[in-house]
């Protein structure tokens, strides 16, 4: 088998602070691999490996989901102060790629476990007989 099945009670077991139903937590996992492909054509070969980063990618939702639950804050909090309360968030320095992943601790963790699979490769095509 070439895809990732999810599980969501392991799923649950990983992270058991996650409240959403199993239909919203199945509704994130395509999601997910809407982002990264889950199936014998994905960058990722390794099923375990992918299985992680398709996982990370629905806690991230869900923390993206839980976020707005509360009032919406995008980005990570830059500063508060507690008189007449105030709070800023920012991306910090982060190209335009990568602060949506930025956002949640599972998205930033994504990022970097697949900075791997986001470099240049040469892929060597047919070589053309040259014309006399």
């Amino acid at each position: 088998m070439d895809t990732v099945l999810f599980d969501t009670a392991r799923f649950r077991a990983a992270y058991p602070e996650v409240q959403a139903e199993n239909a919203q937590l199945v509704l994130w996992f395509k999601q997910a691999e809407s982002l990264l492909a889950n199936n014998a054509c994905s960058v990722v070969k390794d099923l375990a490996e992918r299985e992680m980063l398709l996982w990370l990618l629905v806690r991230h939702f869900a923390a993206l989901a839980e976020r707005a639950a509360q009032g919406g804050l995008v980005g990570r909090i830059g500063s508060a102060t507690e008189g007449s309360v105030s709070v800023s968030a920012d991306m910090g320095a982060v190209p335009g790629s990568a602060a949506w992943y930025m956002q949640t601790p599972f998205g930033a963790t994504y990022w970097q476990l697949t900075a791997k699979y986001r470099v240049f490769r040469y892929v060597p095509g047919c070589r053309y007989a040259r014309r006399r």
